[in-house]
């Protein structure tokens, strides 16, 4: 025996608000939806782009910082170097001239 085949029947349970709006409707806030999550990630890899291109800078300018910095240490340690080297020359030392 075979079950009988059973008419096309409405469903019911369905939510209220699918039940009344069309296929186009459901389809236009879907498209609705997804041109907004599109926005917001475009939002986001802008600010995330925003935040990398600061970061690069502060690094940039930390890194010349420290490069003035190490050239301002060799300057002074080749002038004491000089300076110490002409004291030699000339025939003074700690000894003499303290």
């Amino acid at each position: 025996m075979t079950k009988p085949h059973s008419p096309l029947v409405r469903r019911s349970q369905l939510p209220q608000g699918l039940k009344t709006k069309s296929w186009d409707d459901r389809m236009r806030k879907t498209q609705q939806a997804l041109a907004i999550k599109k926005l917001e990630a475009e939002l986001r890899e802008e600010k995330q782009a925003e935040i990398q291109r600061r970061r690069e800078v502060t690094k940039e300018r930390k890194t010349a910082a420290e490069e003035r910095r190490r050239l301002e240490e060799d300057k002074a340690k080749m002038g004491a170097r000089k300076a110490a080297r002409l004291r030699r020359k000339a025939g003074r030392t700690k000894k003499i001239n303290g």
